[in-house]
């Protein structure tokens, strides 16, 4: 009993160390508040400065649409990519394997650096054609898709992809109807894997991203190095829907998954 209230414990000022910072930043940003320290009354002057400034809008529309492109990249590569090796011989698997490992352990810093260093530099892209920042975010984030399909082939039965070849059903035919259906969650998880990452980089979209374009990561970084007052306390309120639509997400995806196991008895 001790034990269980003490892992309990241990478990809850984990989460409050996590939780506690963000849950103040959102608490601040229903106030006049300029600085964290003493708060002045409730007042939603943030949240209407975030909506109604166009730079703000057209940061975030972009930072979105990039996000929306990497994933959807990054989804078929990374599937693909778990796809073929997982029916790849020994050999051509574990080189596969091991690969997929150096963007996912590699420094970001060391990744950005050296895709802008092999794409601008070697092969002169023009940074303004958005090319290395795409293919930078997709190298981030196709290595994380694969990691998420590959346990799905592992649960998935082999014997369906045989049976539907032996009834007749072409290689493509048998993928996109019976092996894509399976891995569909390792799909899904991958996908929002990404979106996440892509929102959330700094490193390599600093090095690979055009000079007048911003993400959300890089324009609060260069946000709370000026003087608006007024932008770094409306970031307050961004920074709060983002964890408001992660939580949504993650416990809609709980009640979803409970009801299925519910159904499933």
């Amino acid at each position: 009993m001790i034990k269980k209230i003490l892992s309990a414990s241990w478990v809850f000022l984990v989460l409050l160390a996590i939780y506690l910072p963000i849950i103040i930043l959102a608490v601040y940003s229903f106030t006049d508040s300029t600085t964290i320290g003493a708060i002045r009354g409730f007042s939603l002057h943030n949240y209407e400065t975030l909506f109604t400034t166009k730079e703000l809008l057209e940061m975030i529309v972009d930072t979105l649409v990039l996000a929306l492109v990497v994933a959807i990249l990054a989804v078929v590569l990374g599937t693909s990519g778990a796809i073929g090796a997982f029916y790849s011989k020994r050999l051509p698997k574990a080189f596969i394997r091991n690969a997929n490992q150096i963007p996912v352990v590699n420094a970001d810093v060391v990744t950005g650096f050296s895709i802008c260093i092999l794409l601008i530099v070697a092969f002169g892209i023009d940074k303004s054609t958005y090319i290395p920042l795409v293919i930078g975010q997709v190298t981030l984030c196709a290595p994380f898709v694969y990691l998420s399909v590959v346990p799905k082939l592992m649960q998935m039965d082999n014997n369906l992809y045989e049976a539907a070849l032996d009834l007749g059903a072409t290689p493509s035919k048998a993928l996109f109807k019976v092996v894509i259906p399976q891995i569909m969650p390792g799909i899904v998880s991958g996908f929002m894997l990404s979106i996440t990452l892509s929102l959330d980089d700094y490193f390599v979209t600093t090095y690979t991203k055009p000079a007048t374009f911003n993400t959300i990561s890089t324009y609060v970084v260069n946000a709370t190095k000026g003087a608006q007052t007024n932008i770094k306390t409306a970031l307050w309120a961004l920074s709060t829907i983002i964890f408001a639509i992660v939580i949504a997400i993650v416990l809609i995806n709980y009640f979803r998954t409970n009801k299925k196991v519910g159904e499933s008895r």
